[in-house]
């Protein structure tokens, strides 16, 4: 009969989450590797609005990795039990 998935059709929606938890450890990883300030630098902005920048991207990369990671391991153990 095959895997009976117990969230009444609910686990397409760990693909949504899974692109939010990637999308912010590129942030995160921009932010970390210096990418950010470079590319503020480069385009006239400034080294302080850079590391400014940086931070709060940094900062959101983070966030989101947190969030969108707790939210797939949330939606596959309700999927997987």
């Amino acid at each position: 009969m095959g895997h009976h998935c117990h969230c009444n059709g609910h686990c397409h929606c760990i693909f949504g989450c899974f692109l939010g938890f990637l999308t912010g450890v590129v942030w995160l990883l921009f932010a970390l590797l210096g990418y950010i300030t470079h590319l503020c630098e480069l385009i006239g902005l400034g080294g302080v609005l850079g590391n400014i920048l940086n931070i709060l991207i940094g900062l959101i990369g983070f966030l989101a990795f947190l969030f969108f990671g707790l939210c797939i391991f949330k939606k596959a153990w309700r999927c997987c039990k």
